[in-house]
């Protein structure tokens, strides 16, 4: 059965850019997450939010587009609604976290996919979304 998974932004920079650490290789594990969910025939959630993070971090809407071409069989490309926006407002103000990651907490659970993250803001929503990270998936 195929899974699903969406990848928060900084997964896709730990993908895009060499981000590991000692002890910590983000990059790599990203890398080969990204492996697994291709051999598996698994599927990744990709948002406008994601999009629009990395878009406002510097990279151009072509780098993106010619960067997620290669991954057009794994990926399916999703906008955030309306709806969505404003529960993860809601969501923002109560948990005091930043709305941007409640707005991926509530892309993904609307979308039934695992989000993988390192972010710790994801604890405060574990009752929205179920969280993983890419090292446990590889």
């Amino acid at each position: 059965m195929t899974k699903l998974f969406y990848l928060d932004t900084s997964i896709w920079l730990d993908f895009l850019e060499d981000r590991n650490e000692p002890n910590m290789p983000k990059s790599d594990w990203a890398k080969k997450f990204i492996e697994n969910i291709i051999l598996y025939d698994d599927k990744i959630i990709i948002s406008d939010v994601v999009i629009n993070e990395l878009i406002a971090l510097g990279y151009s809407e072509y780098d993106l587009e010619e960067i997620f071409l290669g991954f057009d069989e794994i990926i399916i490309r999703k906008n955030s609604l309306k709806k969505q926006v404003g529960k993860a407002k809601d969501l923002s103000k109560k948990r005091e976290v930043p709305l941007l990651d409640a707005l991926h907490a509530v892309i993904a659970r609307d979308n039934n996919a695992l989000l993988i993250t390192f972010d710790n803001h994801f604890k405060q929503l574990t009752d929205i979304v179920k969280t993983s990270t890419s090292k446990e998936f590889i």
